[in-house]
């Protein structure tokens, strides 16, 4: 069953993921003319002429978003232990909801540490993209596991 659309689906979230890993996921201006980006190990503040600046390390960030491909590749080739593919699909929908909380904790701290204004971006939605996936490739995970349970039931 590896050739099913939540495979499709799974696939998906590695690519976003992986997406994720490069450049910056969140940027924000302040009125000094000092941009501050977010990427998903720290947050930088560049100010002008003066070079960058760490702020602050996101341990919590960088650890979901190496994870998250990792489950769900190992979700992928799991299609012979429907149950145990459903509970890791479960747990990527719930790592994957953490993840956007994440993006808005630290949305909401950098605008108010800094008085920063939001630039959006395509990567600013990625996490919801990843979300909705997740929760079509388990109910998609779901319909194959009640399919064959209605062939048992035949036999």
């Amino acid at each position: 069953m590896i050739q099913r659309i939540q495979t499709l689906f799974l696939l998906l979230i590695v690519l976003l993921s992986v997406f994720l890993l490069s450049g910056s996921l969140l940027n924000f201006t302040t009125g000094a003319a000092a941009t501050i980006s977010v990427t998903f190990t720290e947050v930088v503040k560049n100010a002008g002429g003066s070079g960058t600046e760490m702020i602050e390390k996101l341990l919590p960030l960088t650890v979901l978003i190496i994870f998250i491909p990792l489950i769900s590749l190992v979700t992928i080739f799991l299609y012979e232990k429907r149950k145990l593919q459903l509970r890791l699909a479960l747990g990527l929908i719930i790592l994957t909801a953490i993840l956007l909380i994440a993006f808005v904790h630290v949305s909401l701290s950098v605008i108010n540490k800094f008085n920063a204004q939001f630039v959006p971006g395509f990567k600013t939605i990625i996490p919801l993209l990843m979300l909705i996936l997740a929760v079509l490739a388990y109910r998609g995970i779901r319909k194959d596991d009640q399919l064959v349970k209605s062939y048992d039931r035949l036999r």
